[in-house]
């Protein structure tokens, strides 16, 4: 679950996480707040690590006290030849808050219902990068572009 504030710039490689790959976008990001708070210095790498990448961070100093949710969760709901399709769920005092889909066109690289935050749009787009890394390191004969034919959506 990410900070619903955070924008992922780029992989965060070397971090001090335990299992990178268990983080909610499938990998540790480097990245910015986009909370707004005036004094919010650039992240340091250990707030990156200890926030903006897990969410639920009440005692960072920028976390706004009036906000939609406290963290954003994804998932992959199906990976086809075709398309992948995400699942995201915005959570508020560990309650749902919004929930929904996201669809990604393979064949085309492009996405065909993003997200209308660009920042959960971004989330979605590092997280489908972490999950093809992943899913191309296990399959490299499903990666991209070789899975069979016969999967249907």
């Amino acid at each position: 679950m990410a900070c619903p504030f955070f924008m992922p710039t780029k992989r965060f490689e070397g971090g001090t996480w335990l299992h990178p790959s268990r983080l909610p976008l499938g990998a540790g990001w480097h990245g910015h707040c986009t909370s707004g708070h005036p004094d919010a210095p650039p992240p340091t790498d250990e707030h990156v690590q200890r926030y903006c990448n897990l969410g639920y961070a009440t005692s960072c100093a920028s976390l706004p006290s009036d906000r939609a949710s406290d963290a954003v969760r994804f998932s992959v709901a199906r990976h086809s030849e075709q398309r992948i399709i995400l699942r995201y769920i915005s959570e508020l005092n560990h309650c749902p808050r919004e929930h929904g889909t996201l669809e990604f066109v393979q064949a085309e690289r492009r996405w065909i219902s993003p997200h209308p935050d660009p920042r959960i749009q971004k989330m979605a787009e590092c997280y489908l990068e972490s999950h093809l890394r992943k899913f191309e390191s296990i399959n490299p004969a499903l990666a991209l572009g070789n899975a069979p034919a016969n999967e249907p959506l």
